[in-house]
């Protein structure tokens, strides 16, 4: 039975039970109060821990794996390896100043006293300030007079605005990710293959269409990808039929060209896993 540690609340749970769902390890939680569940059609378990926690429970091998942020696992400090990165709860690392801040740039923090919630981090990425080691409101230490900088998580940037401070630079960018024990990587080694096809399959689709003979070199130069495209003789004459795997962030620009190309009968259908 392999052991999986998962985010107990705050922004990376609901993801990750949902990233279960789709990498076909479905919980079976009895209830809402439920601390372990077993996972469907594999022999894996999940333990609800705090996202803060999750690296140590890696590194002591309480777990044999567990998703938590980058964030929180280069400030633990724990001994662990990066197995896969998950692709959601991305935010990033920044040092944010009040508006009327003379200061613009991470440089300009030599010597300020910075106020943070993430000490090792702050001491690692800005080694020449005087850290204000806080816990909760980060954002109202420069308010109060504790500081003339912040070091905080930043996702949209609304909560930055609202306080009245700006970003003079990014430290980390941070996501979640599966991550194990160095001695026995390999344990989750399976796992990380099966989340990566998620993963990658997230951020793809599969694009079926039809086009007369004539346009298909143009239409095979537009199409996305490091590998070609299959191309199928359709029964009417001078038609074939293309399919492809494309990135999803491409289909906006993608639709347009291949209609004014030639292309009919356009097909795009999501993807659940993809593999090589």
């Amino acid at each position: 039975m392999m052991r999986i540690a998962v985010p107990s609340k705050g922004r990376l749970r609901e993801p990750t039970i949902q990233l279960l769902h789709d990498a076909g390890l479905a919980p079976e939680t009895p209830g809402d109060r439920a601390l372990a569940f077993p996972c469907g059609n594999a022999p894996v378990e999940g333990l609800l821990v705090r996202a803060d926690d999750v690296p140590e429970y890696v590194q002591d091998g309480v777990v044999d794996c567990g998703i938590t942020g980058i964030d929180i696992v280069r400030e633990s400090g724990a001994n662990v390896v990066e197995l896969v990165r998950l692709g959601y709860g991305r935010c990033s690392l920044e040092a944010a100043v009040p508006n009327e801040s003379q200061l613009a740039s991470l440089a300009d923090l030599r010597g300020a006293r910075v106020a943070t919630s993430f000490p090792r981090l702050a001491r690692e990425l800005l080694p020449d300030v005087e850290l204000v080691d806080v816990h909760g409101s980060v954002e109202l230490a420069p308010r109060l007079g504790l500081a003339e900088a912040i070091v905080d998580l930043v996702s949209s940037g609304s909560t930055l605005r609202t306080n009245g401070l700006r970003s003079i630079g990014t430290l980390l960018e941070s996501e979640a990710v599966l991550i194990g024990p160095p001695e026995n990587a390999g344990a989750g080694a399976q796992l990380a293959g099966v989340f990566r096809s998620v993963v990658e399959a997230r951020g793809a689709r599969y694009l079926m269409l039809n086009a007369p003979t004539k346009s298909l070199e143009l239409i095979c130069s537009l199409v996305p990808g490091s590998r070609s495209p299959s191309v199928l003789p359709l029964a009417e004459p001078g038609m074939v039929a293309v399919h492809s795997v494309v990135p999803a962030e491409e289909v906006w620009r993608l639709l347009p060209a291949l209609e004014e190309a030639g292309a009919t009968s356009i097909l795009l259908v999501p993807l659940e896993r993809m593999l090589g």
